[in-house]
């Protein structure tokens, strides 16, 4: 089974440090090396170091770029300006999610696509299908692409003593291109954890030597490798989306709250004339967030409850490890997706109450 399984190049590095290891859509991936609740508090007070070498990235150049990019995604790309990086939802034809996507601009004809590791090879059959007569080559180079992520208040100044790039300069979501550790790489103000933070990507054959000077570099700011559980949590305060979860082929970007990334004023892109009505009309479904004011961890799949009947399900949800309670998403029907409305997350055999809250759950608090 194991053996099966993709593995990023730092598979080795994590087994010898001890960490759990599980699979996670098809990769063998460090679910944590001490424990869940003290990476995600380390990541929240110091800093993190997390492995996302499984991620998929696409590169398009050539003349059409920009038009080609503008098609596939909902969100408005002809704004971005070179060195700056944006999320993005790709959606089918009927609206429902491709996938959720990074995208980074480093000039007009030069981009980088960032995808879910599960979606890579669906992500890139789908944009090439639809890149017949644009002028441009699309590359994947997720084999030879490297991701390594800094989280945390401390991040900057861990990250500092290795690169000459002025990190204090750098505004969130835009990226440089730099060294780090000897290493080239791209260096991006962004991250996954409400925190301020870093993603790095470069050479994957650099993967081993960077991972070991970071972690020495961060030893005395207290940093420590994370898993994808304490990524997960984070994520689940920040109320961020998860393809699989509050995204898939079965959900819209408008029920998904994600109205904020579909600009039908753009012109035209895939799934435009559904999301359109749905901006329109509003949505029979919608995604909340909520806590449980019952002793009860919520997780995907259970269903959500208000007067004996279902209204809904969980997309996500655990227990959160800075406000010590459960928390959650999920998708309710639009009647009972009003704040402070009580609800029950069935758990078991056994219903407990929650009630929906202002999303996120936790603010970004990291550098501007």
């Amino acid at each position: 089974m194991v053996n099966a399984l993709k593995k990023t190049p730092l598979s080795e590095v994590h087994e010898k440090l001890g960490a759990k290891m599980v699979e996670f859509g098809g990769w063998w991936m460090p679910v944590q090396y001490t424990n869940v609740i003290d990476e995600h508090i380390t990541t929240r007070t110091k800093a993190g170091l997390f492995d996302i070498c499984h991620m998929g990235e696409f590169e398009i150049r050539g003349k059409d770029s920009l038009e080609l990019i503008q098609k596939m995604v909902t969100n408005d790309i002809s704004k971005l300006a070179d060195g700056k990086a944006t999320y993005a939802i790709m959606c089918y034809d009927n609206g429902t999610v491709v996938d959720d996507l990074f995208i980074y601009r480093f000039s007009e004809e030069r981009y980088m696509l960032v995808v879910n590791a599960g979606n890579i090879d669906k992500d890139f059959d789908w944009i090439r299908k639809h890149s017949k007569g644009f002028d441009v080559r699309l590359d994947n180079i997720s084999g030879k692409t490297a991701k390594l992520d800094v989280q945390g208040p401390r991040a900057g100044e861990i990250l500092q003593g290795l690169t000459s790039a002025g990190l204090k300069s750098l505004k969130r979501f835009f990226f440089v291109e730099d060294e780090v550790g000897g290493v080239k790489a791209v260096i991006s103000r962004t991250g996954y954890t409400a925190e301020d933070g870093f993603e790095l990507y470069f050479d994957s054959n650099f993967a081993e030597q960077l991972w070991n000077r970071l972690l020495d570099a961060g030893r005395k700011f207290g940093m420590k490798p994370a898993g994808l559980g304490a990524r997960d949590t984070l994520r689940i305060e920040a109320c961020y989306s998860l393809y699989g979860h509050e995204i898939n082929e079965n959900i819209t970007p408008v029920e998904a709250g994600l109205s904020w990334l579909v600009k039908p004023d753009k012109g035209n892109f895939i799934g435009k004339s559904v999301l359109e009505k749905q901006l329109r009309n509003g949505t029979e479904r919608t995604l909340v967030c909520f806590e449980m004011t019952e002793h009860a961890i919520p997780r995907e799949h259970y269903d959500i409850v208000n007067g004996g009947v279902k209204i809904g399900f969980v997309t996500s949800g655990t227990f959160s490890p800075t406000f010590r309670k459960g928390i959650g998403m999920g998708l309710v029907t639009k009647e009972f997706a009003g704040l402070g409305q009580e609800i029950e997350i069935a758990i078991r055999d056994k219903n407990y109450k929650a009630k929906i809250v202002k999303r996120p759950f936790y603010e970004y608090k990291g550098g501007k």
